[in-house]
């Protein structure tokens, strides 16, 4: 049986750090907006908002950098294998 071939120019799954982004911006996100809420003076439900969307949009890029270079720097996703090799065995044969 032929082996599937697969493309992986950059080294980074994508969809994994998109993914991963989403879900830490939510944990980490919905406490910090919590807890910086609690100190500021919010009377209505737009300035509310406002300020949700302007604290987790800097939670979001700074959850997105980190999650890319960690992505990066460890090739999170694929368990570090080397699609070049088929059998994980010497190729000079």
């Amino acid at each position: 049986m032929q082996p599937v071939e697969t493309s992986d120019p950059d080294g980074v799954d994508y969809g994994w750090v998109m993914q991963t982004t989403f879900v830490l911006t939510i944990v980490v996100g919905a406490p910090v907006v919590t807890a910086l809420s609690l100190r500021a003076t919010l009377p209505t439900w737009g300035a509310r908002v406002e300020f949700a969307i302007r604290v987790g949009a800097v939670v979001w890029v700074l959850v997105a950098l980190g999650v890319y270079l960690y992505a990066r720097r460890f090739d999170a996703g694929d368990g570090g294998s080397d699609p070049d090799k088929i059998d994980g065995g010497d190729e000079s044969d």
